[in-house]
């Protein structure tokens, strides 16, 4: 209840102040270039790695995606940018 409050102030706080709510929050944010190249901010690591398969846990939960020949081509302490062919997203809460 009371997670839920702060959550609920931090979100007003960030609208009231025009702010990101990506960064009040700390909620990860996806920006796609086509379906060939994909950036996740916000992340809390990788989970798993295929061509086929990559999984990036997040405050929000898991975030898959599939595709195919897909590289991790730079992993940094905040973001991940993927390429290759991206077929699907998915959020697993």
């Amino acid at each position: 209840m009371r997670r839920k409050r702060l959550e609920d102030v931090k979100a007003n706080l960030s609208d009231l102040f025009e702010l990101p709510r990506e960064i009040m929050l700390n909620l990860p944010k996806i920006s796609m270039v086509g379906n060939n190249q994909l950036l996740v901010e916000n992340h809390k690591g990788v989970i798993e790695y295929t061509p086929q398969r990559i999984r990036v846990n997040s405050t929000v939960g898991v975030i898959r995606m599939q595709g195919a020949d897909m590289k991790l081509k730079n992993i940094a302490v905040d973001d991940i940018i993927i390429t290759g062919e991206i077929k699907m997203i998915e959020f697993i809460g």
